[in-house]
């Protein structure tokens, strides 16, 4: 603490600085300095994380513990974000969103904590918008209407009378309530800790939200969001020092507060527990259960321990080869893996593992066999390579910090919150080297490390709960009857004084959420001008592979090399393109990734070729892409495996891709049949997490024909092919490996090769002969072979030419005449609907609709920028803020001329319908100042910007030249935002007018509502029953 002495009593009483360092550390690791800062006035805490990322970071996070189950700090997180003192508009976070070229911008609820992060390059919009978010969480408008909105409210219906439920989170947690997997992990979770608030749900039970008081609000609200509950977190290259200064201004106005926010210590189970508990299953189907042992482990505090239980549980379940991932699997007694995993975000640690798909009967075989698993590897030892497979991959990712989309300085606050959050150090739970160091050293003195982690972490521990999660066709219907009895019961107390009251408040708040911001309001958001906008498109460096280093010219290799920092790291994409497959086929490709990686090769089981992925590489994993090409309009279908490396391990590398694309045992029925049975799993529990892609997939998938071939691969045909698949692997085996050997001898052919590197110059040097020893070692078939130059884009029998067909706008839709179809497993593409229900057991709904335009290019920039506009106005308002659902948008494909609209958590289905239809009116008469259209073009060029890491940069820039995206274009399209005028708007809706009827929509709801919605839907109505 000799910094805290040196910084504090360097300066007289009357200049000490508010802000106090109490520590300072250059992590390597991490390229970053930290420094730890606690704000004298208030208490409050401050990380300040130094580097040279322009991915600039902000953060304030407050411990916020629930109390009940009614959904307050779920509600006050949404609530904090629709206007304040400063910035007095209905939705500030909107307006952020319609003129920022943030990177990040939102608020996530946690267990006990709840954080408000954003993210920019521009240095100057990353400080608005710290300045909006401030404002909202120290001054917000916490009106009653605003609880009513965002949190619950009555209405009443105005024939029967009757009431319902309103408000966003309401309908949110009812959506997160129809999805079996997230309920069976919550329940896990509270199973361990039932006398804390881990015991609650932060998110709000939906039969326990219309508990909750306004007032209970505001006094939540005023406890919990002080300066003194907060944690202030910084990261990236602006100044650090602007940081303090800005803070304390913000800070300054309050006082040290006594706030006791710490969630209490869950006390030791003395005996392990049992709790079952009932879902929502469809009669339709085979009932199957959940089942999950849990644990909970240790208080956080000790990073060597964590760092060994982080490569235990990889060790244990993070590869389809882990010992206890591969006992669950291979036993058969379930589909695929239950539970939430290895858990750090609570203040005491937990692991839960199970099955899903389990027959009611086995659910006490799948514990016995988990215990069995745990004692034999305790007793036996683990196998030496899967140790060093998993200290190697948790190595590379944690060194490589390749967070995607998400920004890298995210990911380390919410890292650090895992100490921080409960008065322990967030810099050294940081600097994982160290810890990471001895762990490695620890297992090579003592093989026996990890066993005797799991004979202490596991098998002696009785603070143990087994849930299981058993089939009920009633299970949804039941919290619907107590939702029922809730409102007749509050309908039954109401005198019609009482009624009209209700009726008055829901229409007056109605008319606020109708009423604009007015000029002067909005005016207070900050926000850039059009000079803070670069004009020119942003270049991704891309060169032909041949001509990027002397070793691989004139090798015939044809591929695209981009030169960009990488830290080290070879990125490493082999394409395969499946345009030719015939369509019996196409839906395999979808499974070819895990059938190359995880089925084994001549030279080595399963096991074995994962471990040795795991020892020598960053990973490798596969992905199928089919999108249409800009200039050609035909569908660009491509299969990749993407694999990483460090320089010296390149040669092991290729040799592995060489292993697997040439000798993979594709003819392995059992494992085949496992991959197959965990993939339909895995589809039928994304149903509803997933409803909004599904739907959008679903719509597009009816129009253009990439999007056909992505439905096959991603979609509702794909869990269709997936049931089917199940039962001909075991009736007619023969017939599915020849179509999979088929698969595998059309694609993996030098002759249908692409190969994509980014790397630094001197990385690509050191791994091109790897790389053309690879290239040159697949087959060629002589009677395809073609050069990439000159073949066609597709064969005669291809599935292109069946999707062109089935996407030919030409062709009349079902008769409006023709009455309703049902489906019960798979679905008519031959003949477009005006409708098409996709029904499962669903408490809310997700809707879409789209619409094929003619005559976009003129104004296709503008358009970009009018959906911009529509999704954070006349969408956000009529379908989130009135409508009462989760999340409404648009969708606009410039390429395929497409125009989506989606919902999800909706709780209506026609309104939303209904407001999707009068979205070219409102185009085509809205009157907007320049100003409003300025902000919309900023947020639109944020969205053309991205944020990309290195990776993704090389991989996005090889998918513009295979989609003849080019650099010209992309500059004509942003000359068309950055010069979009109200006319593009107008034009836009004109466009939206005619294409009407030419438009389908789609609807994932529940059988019951759709059957009360048939009279009013347009027909011809398809319904699909998923079950």
């Amino acid at each position: 603490m000799l910094l805290y002495a040196l910084f504090h009593n360097h300066f007289p009483e009357e200049f000490r600085m508010p802000f106090v360092l109490q520590k300072e550390s250059s992590v390597p690791e991490l390229d970053s300095l930290f420094r730890l800062y606690r704000h004298e006035p208030t208490g409050a805490r401050l990380l300040s994380v130094i580097n040279k990322d322009e991915n600039k970071v902000f953060g304030i996070s407050f411990r916020t513990p629930p109390e009940r189950n009614n959904g307050v700090v779920h509600i006050i997180e949404h609530s904090t974000l629709c206007g304040s003192r400063k910035y007095p508009v209905k939705e500030p976070f909107v307006e952020l969103m319609k003129g920022s070229l943030n990177t990040f911008l939102n608020a996530i609820t946690f267990e006990d904590k709840t954080c408000y992060p954003v993210a920019s390059t521009n240095l100057k919009d990353f400080y608005n918008l710290i300045d909006v978010y401030l404002d909202a969480v120290f001054y917000p408008n916490l009106t009653e209407y605003t609880f009513m909105q965002e949190g619950w409210h009555y209405e009443v219906d105005p024939l029967t009378k009757e009431l319902s439920y309103k408000g966003v989170v309401f309908n949110e947690m009812k959506g997160a309530y129809s999805d079996p997997d997230s309920l069976h992990d919550h329940l896990c979770k509270c199973s361990l800790f039932p006398d804390t608030p881990y015991g609650l749900d932060s998110g709000g039970d939906p039969l326990e939200i219309p508990t909750l008081s306004y007032e209970e609000f505001i006094a939540y609200y005023k406890k919990h969001y002080h300066p003194s509950n907060s944690f202030i977190y910084f990261y990236g290259d602006d100044d650090p020092e602007k940081r303090l200064s800005f803070m304390d201004k913000w800070l300054s106005p309050f006082e040290t507060a006594s706030i006791d926010s710490l969630p209490a210590i869950q006390q030791t189970f003395s005996e392990p527990r049992l709790i079952e508990r009932s879902y929502q299953t469809n009669s339709k189907e085979e009932t199957k259960a959940y089942t999950a042992l849990n644990w909970m482990l240790y208080e956080h505090g000790d990073l060597l321990l964590s760092m060994q239980a982080l490569v235990l549980f990889h060790i244990l379940t993070g590869t389809p080869a882990s010992p206890l991932r591969k006992a669950l699997i291979e036993s058969g007694l379930g589909e695929d893996i239950a539970g939430f995993g290895f858990y750090e975000e609570m203040r005491q640690t937990a692991f839960s593992i199970g099955l899903k798909g389990v027959k009611p009967n086995n659910v006490t075989k799948v514990e016995e066999l988990i215990f069995s698993t745990f004692e034999r590897l305790a007793r036996d030892g683990i196998d030496p390579d899967t140790i060093a497979a998993s200290l190697n991959t948790i190595e590379f990712a944690l060194r490589e910090r390749n967070t995607g989309s998400f920004p890298r300085g995210l990911a380390i606050m919410l890292d650090a919150l895992n100490e921080w959050l409960y008065d322990l150090d967030p810099i050294a739970a940081l600097a994982f080297a160290e810890p990471l160091e001895q762990t490695k050293k620890a297992a090579k003195e003592n093989p026996r490390l990890f066993s005797e982690l799991i004979d202490s972490l596991i098998l002696k521990n009785r603070h143990r709960t087994t849930v299981r999660f058993l089939p009920s066709s009633s299970s949804n219907h039941e919290r619907e009857d107590a939702e029922k009895a809730m409102l007749a019961l509050a309908r039954a107390s109401l005198d019609d004084e009482a009624l009209k009251k209700i009726e008055d408040t829901a229409k007056t708040l109605k008319e606020l959420q109708d009423k604009p911001d007015s000029p002067e309001a909005l005016a207070t958001i900050p926000v850039l001008s059009l000079d803070d906008i670069p004009t020119e498109s942003p270049i991704l460096p891309s060169e032909p592979l041949e001509s990027a280093t002397e070793k691989l010219k004139g090798s015939g290799i044809y591929g695209y090399y981009h030169e960009l920092s990488t830290s080290g790291i070879l990125y490493l994409d082999l394409g395969f393109d499946f345009g030719k497959l015939p369509s019996e086929l196409l839906p395999y490709v979808s499974l070819l990734g895990r059938l190359l990686i995880e089925t084994g090769t001549e030279k080595y089981n399963f096991v074995q070729l994962i471990q040795r992925i795991g020892m020598h590489t960053g990973g490798i994993r596969s992905m199928a892409i089919s999108t249409t090409h800009w200039a050609e309009h035909k569908p660009v279908p491509w299969f990749f495996l993407r694999a990483k490396a460090l320089p010296e391990k390149v040669g092991m590398l290729t040799d592995i891709l060489l292993d697997i694309l040439m000798s993979a045992r594709l003819d392995d029925r059992e494992r085949i049949r496992q991959i197959v049975l965990e993939e339909k799993a895995q589809a039928e529990a994304m149903l509803i997490p997933a409803s909004a892609r599904i739907v959008g997939l679903r719509l597009r998938s009816r129009f253009n024909p990439a999007y056909w071939a992505s439905e096959k691969l991603m979609g509702i045909e794909r869990l269709f092919f997936l049931r089917k698949l199940l039962h001909r692997i075991e009736e007619d085996w023969p017939t599915v490996l020849s179509e999979i050997r088929e698969l595998h001898r059309e694609l993996i052919r030098r002759d249908n090769l692409l190969v994509n590197i980014t790397s630094d110059r001197t990385i690509l040097e050191a791994s091109a002969e790897s790389i053309l020893r690879l290239a040159q070692s697949l087959p060629i078939q002589s009677t395809l072979a073609q050069s990439f130059s000159d073949k066609p884009s597709f064969e005669l029998d291809s599935w292109i030419n069946e999707a062109l067909h089935d996407c030919d706008t030409s062709i009349s839709r079902t008769s409006k005449h023709q009455e309703n179809i049902s489906l019960e497993a798979e679905s008519v593409h031959s003949a477009r609907p005006a409708l098409e229900t996709i029904e499962l057991q669903t408490q809310v709904n997700s809707v879409g609709m789209i619409l094929p335009l003619r005559g976009l290019d003129p104004i296709a920039g503008g358009a970009l920028v009018a959906t911009k506009y529509l999704d954070t106005s006349y969408l956000w308002e009529q379908i989130r803020v009135i409508g009462g659902a989760y999340g409404g948008f648009s969708s606009l494909d410039l390429a395929s001329a497409l125009l989506m609209f989606l919902s999800y958590r909706d709780p209506n289905l026609d309104r939303t319908i209904e407001v999707y239809r009068k979205v070219g009116a409102f185009l085509e008469s809205c009157d907007l100042p320049r100003e409003e259209i300025q902000k919309s073009i900023i947020g639109t060029i944020g969205d053309v910007d991205a944020y990309q890491l290195p990776d993704a940069k090389g991989f996005n820039a090889l998918m513009n030249i295979l989609s003849g995206y080019t650099q010209e274009t992309r500059q004509h399209i942003r000359d068309q935002i950055l010069a979009a005028d109200i006319k593009d708007f107008h034009s836009l809706g004109k466009l939206l007018s005619e294409a009407a009827e030419h438009s389908m929509i789609a609807v994932m709801t529940s059988p019951e509502q759709a059957e009360k919605s048939l009279l009013t839907l347009p027909a011809p109505v398809v319904r699909l029953s998923v079950h």
